[in-house]
């Protein structure tokens, strides 16, 4: 019996119908899952579970920060974890959306999650939290590892960050220039998310004992960055910078001025005008945050040979080389058919993969606790319940996000990882400049001037 009888010439009463169906599972125990289990309003049939929706936004093919690889990361997270039976039995059903880097179409992707009944939005990215958080609020959607774009993700009772966000990046790169840099100017974009980056950058330098970095604001989108490298230049007195070497090996603290860029996809054209406005024999060092700098971008500028040879940057995750992400380069490997807008490195689509995880994770949980039916509110709760740590092998501490789980960061009270990582540019490659993971929490929970 695949769905529907076939009809008969002489149609059974309804209740005779039913009868005789209740009698032939009876008798014939054994075909019990396969015929009774595909009688109308059983799920998929053959004993299927109800399929799970997701959905992953980000902005691409903007003028601005594009983050193409995290919805294709979903998708082909999904094939994945469908080839092998879904999640708890459940296959996985993912939508993706384009918010444009626009307030409204980000509005409209949570009203489209929302309209297609899904459990969770996870591993995205946008800088509109305002827009997008109040339709996922008002539908009980969580909010699974977003980027960590905007302040709402750590504010929010639905969201659930796997990172410390733009925050933790920010404090940790002033900490790790604190140690080589006397005076650092800091290229950001001069929109609402950029405003924060200052007070969180001088963090870190105060902790190392140096004075505020230098605010450089610039257009998200230029075309142009002369303007704000001269001031970025001038902000470190670039003339009488020290004559230590340029790259991590040969610093030594007291060295001189450095420059850092935290202005996503524009952060390459900035560089390139910086290159070219640099007075020779300067010894200004450069520095940004991953998903400002990647290995693609160090690739697509020369490598060893290029302006970013040398620079300092701090992540949230282990180096791409790390073993650790072996996983998520099979599944990369084995079900993203080669589509190139998966980048392994690129945190975006780190970040989606960890996202995932702890969908995964959550889901098979609810299974074990006997939940048939996966909704978001279950999800939710799941989530808030936090019986189980998420092991995500390695990529981050255990997460979980129960009240005593949260870190006591001002404005950003749904932090629950505070740690980053050091990396640098060395022979054209990403390279661990400190083992391990470094932990930013003190920095974060100290209050800032600018609060």
């Amino acid at each position: 019996m695949t769905g529907r009888r076939r009809p008969s010439p002489r149609p059974f009463p309804r209740a005779f119908a039913a009868v005789t169906a209740a009698t032939a599972c009876t008798a014939a125990l054994a075909s019990l899952l396969s015929a009774c289990g595909s009688l109308p309003g059983a799920p998929g049939g053959s004993g299927e579970k109800e399929p799970l929706t997701v959905m992953t936004w980000a902005p691409v093919g903007t003028r601005a920060t594009n983050m193409p690889g995290m919805p294709a990361m979903a998708q082909a997270y999904a094939r994945w974890v469908n080839a092998r039976g879904g999640i708890d039995g459940h296959p996985l059903k993912v939508m993706t959306c384009n918010d444009h880097n626009d307030s409204v179409a980000a509005a409209r992707c949570a009203q489209r999650a929302a309209d297609a009944g899904a459990v969770a939005v996870v591993g995205s990215y946008s800088q509109f939290g305002r827009s997008f958080i109040s339709p996922l609020e008002r539908n009980g959607i969580p909010y699974i590892g977003g980027y960590g774009a905007s302040d709402e993700e750590f504010a929010s009772p639905l969201s659930y960050p796997v990172n410390g966000g733009q925050a933790s990046l920010l404090a940790g790169n002033g900490r790790q220039l604190a140690s080589v840099c006397e005076r650092v100017s800091l290229v950001r974009p001069d929109t609402i998310q950029g405003d924060r980056m200052p007070a969180l950058l001088s963090a870190g330098l105060t902790d190392g004992s140096r004075s505020a970095a230098r605010d450089v604001r610039a257009p998200e989108d230029g075309t142009d960055y002369d303007d704000a490298a001269r001031r970025a230049l001038d902000g470190v007195g670039a003339s009488s910078a020290g004559p230590a070497g340029t790259g991590p090996a040969g610093a030594a603290k007291g060295a001189g001025g450095c420059v850092t860029a935290a202005l996503g996809e524009r952060t390459d054209t900035f560089f390139d005008s910086f290159r070219r406005l640099q007075p020779d024999g300067s010894k200004v060092r450069i520095a940004s945050v991953l998903g400002s700098v990647g290995q693609a971008l160090v690739d697509r500028t020369g490598g060893r040979a290029g302006p970013l040879e040398g620079a300092y940057l701090t992540g949230w995750y282990p180096v791409a080389s790390d073993p650790r992400w072996n996983p998520m380069r099979k599944v990369i490997r084995d079900h993203a058919f080669g589509d190139n807008r998966i980048d392994p490195a690129d945190p975006g689509v780190q970040t989606t993969w960890i996202a995932y995880t702890v969908l995964r994770a959550v889901v098979e949980q609810l299974g074990e606790e006997g939940v048939g039916d996966v909704t978001a509110h279950s999800v939710q709760q799941a989530l808030d319940r936090g019986e189980r740590a998420v092991d995500t092998g390695g990529l981050t501490p255990k997460l979980r996000w129960r009240s005593d789980d949260m870190l006591a960061v001002q404005d950003f009270p749904r932090t629950v990882n505070g740690l980053v990582t050091y990396q640098a540019v060395r022979e054209g490659q990403l390279v661990a400049a400190k083992e391990g993971f470094v932990n930013v929490t003190g920095t974060l929970e100290r209050p800032r001037a600018d609060s």
